[in-house]
């Protein structure tokens, strides 16, 4: 437990920063931090390393604030977004 405590206090304000980038707005971030934490605690046996653990948990983070926005506007948002870089 001590060792998804540090990863915490060590992610916590860059993770919050990411999501800030996305949404622009500091109380949505903060939830999605928080529950990008809670899902990371869940699944931290299925962390094989691959990457960076802060890679990993702004992965959560980015497909927390897609569910959002899918949520929020009832689109898909991949689509959306592959649409606009055309």
């Amino acid at each position: 437990m001590e060792e998804i405590e540090q990863i915490y206090r060590k992610y916590t304000p860059q993770v919050y920063k990411f999501l800030f980038s996305l949404c622009h707005d500091k109380y949505l971030a903060e939830e999605l931090t928080q529950e990008t934490f809670f899902q990371a605690m869940k699944s931290i046996d299925n962390f094989r390393g691959d990457c960076r653990i802060y890679v990993w948990l702004c992965s959560i983070a980015k497909h927390l604030w897609y569910q959002e926005l899918k949520k929020r506007t009832g689109k898909n948002i991949k689509a959306v977004t592959a649409r606009r870089r055309r």
